[in-house]
């Protein structure tokens, strides 16, 4: 679309209100665009896109933006539009000093500049970085993480395979081919407008980055098991496991947010899936937690975590977060993970999961859990992904990086509780606390009663 220099005033106000970070990026745009109604799909594009340009290159635009004239935020939002609109689109609409200042910066190497604007990224990441990459190494996982991710999306099985798929997505228009890795995965061209599709409305996909879908695969469940989704969240793995299942067996979605759990519902709706139970709760310590422990077969515990491996999406969390915000979500998850673990039957398998990279919410806590686990082994990713005929080997450790996989950053450990499930004996059963008898013979309805969501609104990914 042909830019105007109202949007160049309409991106200065939003990113002025953006930079004070106090929420989410996402969702300030979201409240910016639900103010401006008159603004129209690529008028919000433009803006949204130079905003998080910013976001992305905050130190180098910062940097740059030491000279020139007008305000630091005015100075920030057109580089941010000449990164993404480019130069010729805001010339018209810019002051004479503004254009020869634009035109000076463009020819700067960005190369030339400080190693620490080139990385864009906070000093105390760069440092706990530093013991996993070499400097090269690093400038690459900078890069890749301050660039737009691309669109993934996950074909349901249920309703329509990959092929299908792409051939659905080729009539309408849209460029796409299979996820490197990822069985169902499918990666798009562009940013197109998935929600009015009839594929979309008819369930046959899910918008799911290509690591997310590869966590699941890591779980493996199997038809007629019990699994767990410890924090599910919108639903998104929730629903990829359901279908791995074939909507069989019993598969619940915890989560402690109501509104989280209330944008499952209409996923879950065109999902097809019948297997899948909602349940809030007040946290991990809830009853109805303690009312499936030895019960289950499988637990994905994709723990809350500082979200910096997704910084492809969610630029502004490397400015959010801190040092002191790790410490304190260190020990959440490493309760989290414990608790999880206690729902597991001998045998069954648990995968921990964040979408950070850093040690210390990933391998520093599953140390500290198998320390006091004794009867909990790690079972190498490199070998669950060989069964599943995933051509992926990232160690013992599954361990997806931006700049090696073209994915958002994850991590995960698949970790098995030792030893064969040991059936009850009738006189084990008579013995059987209440609570266990009720798990025991509690229907999935029982539990899906807990506090079932409301309507959710769209998909944010898909508006």
């Amino acid at each position: 679309m042909r830019l105007h220099g109202f949007l160049i005033g309409q991106t200065e106000t939003l990113l002025a209100d953006v930079l004070k970070f106090t929420g989410p990026a996402d969702a300030a745009t979201s409240r910016f665009f639900r103010e401006h109604p008159k603004l129209g799909h690529a008028e919000r594009g433009v803006i949204a896109e130079a905003v998080f340009a910013v976001l992305r290159r905050r130190m180098e635009f910062a940097h740059l933006a030491e000279s020139g004239t007008g305000s630091p935020t005015r100075r920030l939002t057109l580089l941010g539009l000449m990164a993404t609109a480019g130069r010729g689109a805001i010339r018209p609409f810019v002051s004479d000093a503004e254009a020869n200042w634009l035109e000076h910066v463009a020819k700067i190497d960005p190369a030339s500049l400080p190693l620490r604007q080139q990385l864009n990224l906070p000093d105390w990441i760069v440092k706990a970085l530093e013991t996993r990459f070499d400097a090269a190494e690093l400038a690459q996982l900078a890069a890749a993480l301050n660039y737009p991710a691309p669109l993934d999306l996950r074909a349901n099985p249920i309703k329509a395979s990959r092929d299908e798929l792409l051939r659905s997505l080729s009539q309408a228009g849209i460029e796409g081919g299979e996820t490197p890795f990822a069985p169902f995965g499918v990666r798009v061209t562009g940013k197109p407008a998935l929600s009015k599709l009839d594929a979309f409305k008819d369930g046959w996909f899910e918008v799911q980055d290509e690591g997310s879908q590869l966590l699941c695969t890591l779980l493996a469940p199997r038809r007629g098991e019990m699994v767990v989704d410890f924090c599910a969240g919108a639903g998104g793995k929730t629903l990829a496991l359901g279908a791995m299942m074939r909507s069989s067996g019993r598969l619940y979605a915890f989560d402690i947010s109501e509104k989280r759990l209330a944008k499952l519902k209409p996923r879950l709706a065109r999902s097809g899936l019948s297997n899948v139970n909602p349940v809030l709760i007040d946290s991990e310590h809830d009853a109805k937690i303690k009312r499936l422990i030895g019960k289950i077969d499988r637990v994905l515990v994709d723990a809350p975590c500082s979200g910096l491996g997704t910084l492809r999406r969610n630029p502004d969390l490397k400015w959010r977060q801190s040092p002191e915000s790790i410490a304190e979500l260190a020990p959440k998850q490493l309760s989290i993970l414990t608790s999880a673990a206690r729902l597991l039957k001998r045998g069954g398998r648990l995968v921990y999961a964040t979408c950070s990279i850093l040690e210390a919410e990933n391998e520093a806590v599953v140390k500290q859990f198998l320390d006091a686990h004794p009867d909990f082994a790690l079972v190498s990713a490199r070998d669950v992904l060989a069964d599943q005929r995933v051509d992926l080997d990232t160690g013992d450790y599954f361990s997806l990086w931006p700049h090696r996989h073209a994915t958002d950053g994850f991590f995960a450990a698949v970790l098995e509780r030792r030893g064969d499930a040991q059936p009850k004996t009738k006189k084990a059963k008579a013995e059987a606390t209440p609570e266990e008898a009720a798990a025991a013979g509690e229907t999935a309805d029982a539990i899906a009663k807990a506090q079932q969501p409301e309507a959710a609104e769209p998909d944010a990914a898909l508006e």
